[in-house]
């Protein structure tokens, strides 16, 4: 199983120089979010500041894990795409997402009707301006009508790889039917990728389909430290409307109530670790000691072909994010 990583950084130096850190300890991909930075400005960073393996073939990719599908026009997103790959010499992999409605439409202005149907319409024109044909056109949910247009410089490659990004059913079975691969949401233990992903990706996906599972990891000497540091992530997620059923099912659902309630009454959505037993961060983070988080990260060996891991940074200082970062680097190195 290939190991991935998402590199934190207090600024886009230091976030380089995570990804260096990570090439050098041998994942296999190092993914950009959106959130804070934008992906694609992140991913260019990447994708300059790490290398190619000597004879010329690929050593670590470059992805964006994930980027807003609709905050951009599929076509800008598809020329960003071609821009990437550029950028990373054929390294470069482009993760999609939908976001939630209220992301979309009170932050970016964007509509949100329809998601499913939107998101697939999104890969489509992604594709067909890729492709490079004149006229690029597509009718749908989203839509696009272009003549004249032909982008004049030679592309890398032929295909530069699409991830959906998926929770529910329809948007992992969309996955499935549409793209290259996978990418998981952070909370996603093995139990859920076995009896719930893996079922609707095997239906209809590829061999080659790149199925990437993502995980919190918190490594510390000291398990209680490294709990600690990984319940504000969980905190954060139980304080979202769209995740409460998922936390029901699994028994938290009075943990979910506690931090809308806290969130309702205005406390930073980062910071509710307090409010998360530790049953429920070790339900879904990998937090403990490198031993606790090896033996961890070998449960999802034979379910993934990868596993994109990522320090805890939620509510948490930037030296405790750094040192926790390093611990993890520590981890993927002494794995490969």
């Amino acid at each position: 199983m290939r190991l991935d990583l998402q590199p934190w950084g207090e600024t886009m130096a230091e976030l380089v120089t995570a990804a260096r850190a990570a090439e050098s300890a041998g994942a296999g991909v190092v993914w950009a979010p959106e959130l804070h930075r934008s992906a694609f400005t992140t991913a260019a960073a990447l994708a300059t500041g790490t290398s190619k393996a000597a004879g010329g073939e690929s050593r670590i990719g470059v992805g964006t894990g994930i980027a807003l599908a609709f905050a951009r026009s599929a076509m800008l997103t598809a020329i960003a795409a071609a821009d990437l790959d550029e950028l990373a010499e054929g390294r470069f992999r482009l993760g999609l997402g939908t976001g939630v409605a209220r992301l979309n439409q009170d932050w970016h202005g964007v509509p949100f009707e329809r998601p499913l149907p939107r998101l697939r319409d999104t890969v489509e024109i992604v594709r067909k301006v890729l492709a490079g044909g004149d006229p690029v056109t597509h009718k749908g949910v989203r839509s696009i009508r272009v003549r004249g247009w032909r982008r004049p410089y030679p592309p890398v490659r032929e295909h530069i790889p699409i991830y959906l990004a998926g929770v529910g059913p329809a948007m992992v079975a969309l996955a499935a039917q549409t793209a290259d691969g996978w990418i998981g949401h952070e909370l996603c233990p093995p139990a859920d990728l076995r009896d719930r992903i893996l079922p609707t990706l095997r239906s209809a996906r590829r061999d080659d389909f790149d199925v990437v599972a993502a995980a919190c990891c918190s490594v510390d000497d000291d398990p209680r430290e490294a709990r600690r540091r990984a319940a504000n992530v969980v905190g954060f997620y139980a304080s979202v409307r769209s995740y409460a059923e998922m936390f029901r099912h699994a028994g938290f659902g009075a943990v979910t109530e506690k931090a809308s309630a806290a969130l309702r009454g205005g406390r930073s959505a980062d910071d509710l670790g307090d409010l998360v037993p530790e049953a429920m961060v070790d339900a879904y983070t990998i937090a403990g000691t490198p031993g606790q988080c090896r033996s961890r990260i070998a449960a999802y060996d034979g379910l993934a072909g990868a596993l994109k891991l990522s320090a805890p940074s939620y509510g948490l200082p930037a030296d405790e994010t750094r040192h926790a970062q390093e611990g993890l680097l520590t981890l993927v190195g002494s794995l490969r």
